[in-house]
């Protein structure tokens, strides 16, 4: 596998989960967070990328298959379903 391609793999999902977390900690509303998931869900694809086409991090690939499925939950929490969020 290209070097180059796990490296973008790496720190996209890196600075795309940083850039999700933060989003979601300055709490900015629900279709904001909505779409902070919808980050997370792409940084978790990326890692999963990188985790399984580099030896040495399957961890991390295993690790984001779990993270993927919370994050679709918040994709469909907060951006699909009609519940309302209580404080």
């Amino acid at each position: 596998m290209p070097d180059t391609l796990l490296t973008v793999l790496q720190y996209y999902g890196a600075v795309a989960a940083t850039v999700a977390a933060l989003v979601v900690s300055l709490n900015l509303g629900r279709r904001i967070t909505g779409w902070a998931f919808v980050l997370f869900v792409t940084s978790s694809i990326a890692l999963i990328g990188w985790g399984f086409l580099d030896k040495d991090s399957e961890g991390i690939g295993w690790q984001n298959v779990a993270l993927l499925a919370i994050n679709a939950v918040g994709v469909w929490r907060y951006l699909i379903s009609g519940h309302v969020v209580r404080d």
